[in-house]
């Protein structure tokens, strides 16, 4: 005859600030983890629809539990016979945004969550509650500051301090070819005509040296 042996699984909330645990007074018979991605559908023409990978999605935990009234054998051991302390507790970790860690012992959960809702009621007239939790994990995001005015300032002094280049006229130049070769847009000449002293853009004479500026 073979003897099964049932390990007493436990489902531990654990509150890392305030360094206290709650384990639940009763060992739930199943708990879920929703462990996924977003899946977009595209329609191409011709192929019709096809399925991308999309961004991750936060991991979801629920599990139903039961708070009991009495001192039950499968109660966990000094489990609080108020079922609805349990439920106070919960709706404030909930109302407060408290982190938790979620731990259930001989299994891969353990990890920090928020709690999104729970659900609880009575239904056989014992007093036991029973409740629903549902939980997201939660992740740390970090923010990375940018001084932008130092930025701005660091640019405004680059620009002030790149030294002018110069070029000498060459027969068949325009100032509009000079400033396409040297900045990249044409119609900046009459700015470099400026900065030369040229009244006239359309009349400049082979020889010349021009100043050109690292920025018009």
């Amino acid at each position: 005859m073979i003897e099964r042996v049932v390990k007493l699984i436990k489902f531990i909330f654990k509150d890392t600030i305030k360094n206290k645990e709650l384990i639940l007074p009763v060992t739930p018979s199943s708990f879920e983890v929703n462990h996924g991605i977003n899946v977009e559908t595209i329609n191409i023409h011709t192929l019709g629809d096809v399925s991308v990978a999309g961004y991750k999605l936060a991991p979801t935990y629920k599990v139903d539990c039961m708070f009991p009234a009495k001192k039950y054998p499968f109660c966990q051991p000094k489990a609080d016979l108020n079922p609805y302390s349990y439920v106070k507790k919960f709706e404030e970790w909930c109302d407060n945004h408290t982190v938790l860690r979620y731990i259930i012992s001989d299994t891969m959960v353990n990890t920090p969550v928020l709690i999104s809702d729970i659900t609880y009621g009575e239904k056989d007239g014992t007093g036991d509650v029973y409740a629903t939790i549902t939980m997201r994990n939660y992740k740390t995001l970090s923010v990375v500051q940018t001084n932008k005015t130092g930025n701005r300032s660091r640019s405004s002094t680059e620009k002030k301090t790149s030294p002018s280049k110069s070029y000498t006229i060459k027969r068949g130049d325009t100032l509009s070819a000079i400033c396409r070769k040297h900045y990249g847009n044409a119609a900046l000449y009459p700015k470099l005509a400026a900065v030369n002293g040229i009244k006239n853009p359309n009349l400049i004479s082979s020889g010349k040296t021009l100043k050109l500026p690292a920025v018009l």
